[in-house]
């Protein structure tokens, strides 16, 4: 039972679509790290229960080794007695004969009892070592989705600090943009284009007054000359 729901653990854990369980969270990296912790428990548990069936392997494969070797031994020892009861029947001693014969007998029975024993293990082996070839398969592709699911967390994480850098530098961007130096640079421009301007009028409004004042001297020597002339007729007529 045991091992049957290891088995289910393995099976549920390594099927688990990482992609779909991801995209359901609300914080896929906090659920990741939960997910590798239960995906450490899990593999920990998983090669505890592993290593208890393989040393119950290894113990029926012993037995099994033992029996056979020792059902090897009661063999010979009843070869041995049954010759040994031979010889003595052959030399007229019945007596002894017998007693050799049914210690023959007794060996043999301890010969078959290990021989029975090993044969009901053979079976029971089988089966375990199948188990332990499916748990050693469920065990690497449970450390297989393990290192899967810590890349896929590596890979958010790095992920998630290239968009918060992104957000950083957007955002200094839109503060750039809201104190742009060129538009300071503008504002000072117009500034100096309105003193500028202001210079240019002053200039042009001091030249107007100075073109004024030359046309006025201008009148007056007109003027001096035609009173000259207007002189100079008054002498002609008198």
């Amino acid at each position: 039972m045991a091992q049957q729901s290891i088995l289910g653990r393995i099976a549920q854990l390594v099927k688990a679509n990482l992609n779909s369980l991801i995209d359901a969270a609300e914080d896929p990296e906090q659920m990741m790290d939960q997910m590798i912790r239960d995906y450490t428990n899990a593999i920990a548990e998983a090669q505890e229960a592993v290593a208890q069936t393989i040393g119950n392997l290894r113990m029926m494969e012993e037995d099994a080794h033992e029996g056979g070797k020792a059902a090897s031994e009661w063999g010979a020892k009843a070869a041995a007695a049954a010759r040994k009861g031979q010889e003595l029947r052959a030399t007229g001693s019945a007596a002894e004969a017998d007693k050799f014969d049914n210690l023959a007998r007794i060996a043999l029975k301890k010969q078959i009892d290990y021989e029975n024993d090993a044969r009901e293990l053979a079976p029971q082996i089988a089966q375990q070592t199948a188990v332990v070839t499916k748990l050693k398969t469920g065990l690497d592709q449970m450390h297989v989705k393990l290192d899967e699911l810590k890349s896929k967390r590596a890979e958010l994480v790095s992920r998630a600090k290239m968009v918060e850098a992104q957000a950083r530098v957007y955002d200094s961007i839109k503060s750039i943009d809201l104190t742009d130096p060129t538009s300071e640079i503008s504002r000072f421009e117009d500034k100096i284009r309105r003193e500028e301007a202001k210079v240019a009028g002053q200039t042009e409004l001091a030249a107007s007054s100075l073109d004024a004042q030359f046309e006025g001297l201008e009148d007056e020597i007109e003027n001096a000359e035609v009173e000259a002339r207007l002189a100079a007729l008054r002498t002609e007529t008198t």
